[in-house]
C-alpha cells in the first residue's frame, strides 16, 4: 500500500526503508512543524554538564536529535525507542531502550531505583502529567526542559496518492486538516493516537503498538485477513 505518514519534517529519515520491509511504500505528510527553542537546549544541556540530573530520558526522537551534540557526558540515559536510540547513538550516547514505546513504560521500567532521583525530560511543550505524576509518585524528581514546541502548519494533507493514512500522535490527529474518503484506509500508530482519533470522530481501522514497524505488522495481518474473508 501507498501510506501517507504524518511526520515533522526531517523525522521521516527512515520511513520508506522501513515500511518497504513490511511490502508497503510510504511517504510523509506534515500536520505539524517543529520550533526549537534555543535557550531551553542551552539550559538542559548545561544541567547536564553540571551534573544535575541522575537520568535523562528521552521521549521521542526529536529532542535527542536536537540535544545529542551538544551533550559531552552523560548521566544514565533511557531512550523511548529504537528510532530514539539511534539518534543519540550517531553522538555515541550510550542508553538503554523502554521495551514499550509509550512513556507510561518509564517508571515501571526503572523500579525502585528512581526513589530519591533526578530525572531530566527534555520534551516537547506540550502536557504530560502522567509521566511527570507517575514519576512524582515513585518518589523521583521530575525536571522538565521544553525544549521545542509543535506549531500547526495549517496545510491540507497531500493525500491524493495515498491508500491509507498513518497518524503517528495525537497531536498530528488533532492539527490536521484532511479530508477522509472512501477507500482511505486510516491507521493511528497506538492507542493513546486512537484514542484522540475516537473522540474526534474518526474510527481507526487498525491501531498498532506505538511504533512503526508494530503498526505495519498489524496493517499486514489486517489485509491477509480481509483477503480470507474474501
Amino acid at each position: 500500500m501507498k501510506i501517507a505518514v504524518t511526520r515533522l519534517a526531517g523525522k521521516e529519515d527512515r520511513d520508506a526503508t522501513r515500511c518497504a520491509a513490511f511490502g508497503h511504500a510510504c511517504y510523509s505528510v506534515h500536520p505539524l512543524r517543529s520550533e526549537i527553542r534555543q535557550d531551553i537546549v542551552s539550559a538542559f544541556a548545561a544541567a547536564v554538564e553540571r551534573g544535575e540530573f541522575d537520568c535523562i530520558f528521552f521521549t521521542s526522537a526529536l529532542p535527542a536529535k536536537i540535544l545529542a551534540p551538544h551533550l559531552k557526558k552523560t548521566p544514565r540515559v533511557i531512550a523511548i525507542g529504537p528510532e530514539t536510540a539511534r539518534e543519540l547513538a550517531r553522538c555515541t550516547i550510550s542508553c538503554e531502550t523502554l521495551p514499550g514505546f509509550y512513556s507510561r513504560d518509564f517508571v515501571p521500567y526503572l523500579g525502585d531505583w528512581i526513589k530519591g532521583k533526578t530525572i531530566g525530560l527534555p520534551r516537547a511543550d506540550v502536557p504530560n502529567a502522567p509521566l511527570i505524576d507517575a514519576i512524582t509518585h515513585a518518589g523521583g524528581i521530575a525536571r522538565e526542559f521544553r525544549c521545542y514546541r509543535l506549531a500547526p502548519t495549517n496545510e491540507p494533507l497531500d493525500l491524493d496518492l495515498a491508500e491509507a493514512i498513518l497518524f503517528t500522535s495525537a497531536m498530528s490527529y488533532k492539527k490536521a486538516i484532511w479530508t477522509p474518503r472512501p477507500g482511505l484506509l486510516v491507521m493511528a500508530i497506538g492507542d493513546i493516537t486512537a484514542e484522540a482519533m475516537m473522540c474526534g470522530g474518526t474510527l481507526p481501522a487498525i491501531i498498532g503498538d506505538g511504533s512503526l514497524e508494530g503498526t505495519l505488522g498489524v496493517l499486514n495481518e489486517y489485509r491477509g485477513k480481509i483477503r480470507i474473508i474474501r
